[in-house]
């Protein structure tokens, strides 16, 4: 059987080896979120356009090779970075949705066939922590 694959308008960073898939319009905040993540230790995996294919079961997220290990940082230019080629993925952000929640209820996205705990961009200081903490804390399942 073939590999499913898609090509994704959509950043990724791997944080404890758990990717996070980082959706939305262009200067939504994809890149910054991610420079935000790659700071508190996490890394590049891909900048603006990102690979997604089926491997046994799993959503695994990759760079198209002409980007492979670059960023957008708006202001500075296109920066080079270690990067990751692989990295299973554990959610995804979408930053076109902002959360007025404290508590949301659970949201998810579907990629493949492949549901992905969601959650909407927060307009507030901690919110790359608070993805970082989720990733770190083993979080991989659905909520």
């Amino acid at each position: 059987m073939a590999s499913q694959s898609l090509i994704v308008h959509a950043t990724c960073v791997a944080v404890a080896g758990k990717g996070v898939l980082i959706t939305g319009p262009s200067g939504s905040g994809k890149s910054g979120l991610a420079l935000q993540l790659i700071a508190f230790g996490g890394q590049l995996v891909a900048d603006d356009r990102t690979v997604l294919q089926v491997r046994a079961g799993h959503l695994i997220a990759s760079a198209p090779p002409a980007i492979e290990g670059m960023i957008e940082a708006r202001g500075l230019g296109i920066l080079p970075l270690a990067h990751l080629r692989d990295v299973q993925l554990a959610c995804c952000i979408d930053m076109s949705r902002e959360e007025m929640a404290r508590l949301p209820e659970p949201q998810s996205t579907t990629l493949l066939d492949i549901v992905l705990p969601t959650f909407k961009k927060v307009n507030a200081p901690h919110f790359p922590a608070a993805v970082h903490a989720y990733l770190m804390a083993n979080q991989f399942e659905a909520r």
